[in-house]
């Protein structure tokens, strides 16, 4: 029997944003006009760009990212591929390596996960802010592929191999390479990754990698290889490019005797992060903050707003509808009753279940971070009431 996520998770959903968007900025009433007749605005709107899909924060539409504006990153260039030519080819330490076309994928179980897809170099700067979304993806369980094709014990490394290339520089020579990415068996093997066939209800668009791509959830977009046409169970570590040379974080870690440890780890896991993405005014005379917020599948803990100077204030959080939505982000909300006409700084923080914060810019976890990946500091946004 298919697993479906049932229509009301997505609706629950889109209906949490909604109720949030109905608030109208404009619709004050006569006894508000006492404290102030300025529409709030952000004094730094964070736009989409015009020249590719990216989401525009100050204008976040519903809880699953319509196609439009949901961002498309490529490496190799995008890659057309002939679905009626198409294969997806299983092989290296498996006792029965065979090939799937994209019917007899489709032909198997069908398998559902709502995720948040992030680049992990979103938020590295202010006109790259957009480059998240949130999504229904469908296709079939990776780990029920690879328990058919015999994947053998002696196998520690499941590789990803997309059908866009390009020639690198390897010591001095030049070689083909495919873009590829990697995960461990015991992650491959995760009951939510997903070989997906369909975004949102409908067949993957070019961009996004059809015929099928790698969903991973928890994890930044450049383990979601597109356009994917071979997996590779091996028994050493991978290290292409986008492995172990590219998409790597430099951090330094700073030590008891005031000496810092540089360390070099490969981007994996999403980092908890929020950011305040509305601003409206209620019916009743109070401005309402939101936004989203997620992590890499731990349920989040709270989500915490600040303003101006002032102490760190609840949140209220819109939890995702039912389990299947444990790796999309949250919805969050702050009524802010005893505001003040005139300018002010607002910023979100997020802090998940294991009690990790999302840390601000000047704290070591940030401050220390040398390359642009994993940009999950807080946001601070200036707002006029």
């Amino acid at each position: 029997m298919a697993s479906r996520i049932n229509r009301r998770t997505i609706v629950k959903g889109v209906l949490a944003t909604a109720a949030l968007a109905s608030i109208n900025p404009l619709s004050v009433g006569a006894s508000d006009t006492q404290k102030t007749e300025t529409t709030p605005s952000f004094l730094d709107p964070l736009p989409a760009p015009a020249d590719r899909p990216m989401l525009d924060w100050d204008h976040l539409p519903q809880w699953l990212t319509p196609m439009p504006t949901f961002f498309a990153v490529s490496h190799y260039g995008t890659k057309k591929v002939d679905a009626s030519h198409w294969r997806l080819e299983i092989a290296g330490l498996f006792n029965n390596p065979r090939s799937f076309t994209l019917d007899e994928l489709k032909q198997r179980r069908r398998k559902e996960i709502i995720a948040t897809l992030e680049c992990s170099g979103n938020g590295s700067a202010k006109t790259f802010m957009g480059a998240v979304g949130n999504a229904h993806w469908a296709g079939v369980s990776l780990g029920s592929l690879l328990k058919e094709c015999g994947l053998t014990n002696d196998a520690i490394e499941i590789v990803f191999l997309g059908a866009d290339q390009k020639t690198e520089k390897i010591k001095e020579h030049d070689y083909l390479q495919n873009f590829g990415r990697s995960l461990s068996v015991k992650d491959a093997m995760r009951d939510e990754i997903i070989l997906a066939y369909e975004m949102n209800g409908q067949p993957l668009t070019l961009d996004h990698g059809f015929p099928l791509r790698l969903i991973v959830p928890g994890w930044y977009g450049i383990a979601w290889v597109k356009w994917l046409s071979r997996i590779e169970a091996q028994d050493r570590r991978f290290m292409g490019r986008f492995m172990a040379r590219d998409y790597v974080t430099i951090r330094g870690e700073p030590m008891p005797d005031g000496s810092v440890i540089w360390k070099e780890t490969s981007v994996t896991r999403l980092n908890v992060k929020s950011i305040v993405a509305s601003l409206a005014k209620a019916p009743n005379g109070a401005v309402i903050f939101g936004g989203p917020a997620w992590t890499d599948g731990i349920p989040l803990k709270s989500v915490e707003l600040k303003i101006d100077d002032g102490p760190w204030r609840a949140a209220k959080i819109e939890a995702p509808p039912e389990h299947h939505a444990k790796y999309a982000w949250s919805l969050w909300n702050y009524e802010w009753k005893d505001w003040t006409p005139g300018e002010h700084i607002v910023v979100s923080r997020a802090i998940d279940a294991r009690g990790i914060v999302q840390p601000s810019a000047d704290e070591p976890y940030i401050r220390l971070k040398k390359t642009y990946y994993e940009a999950n500091q807080q946001y601070p946004r200036r707002i006029r009431l």
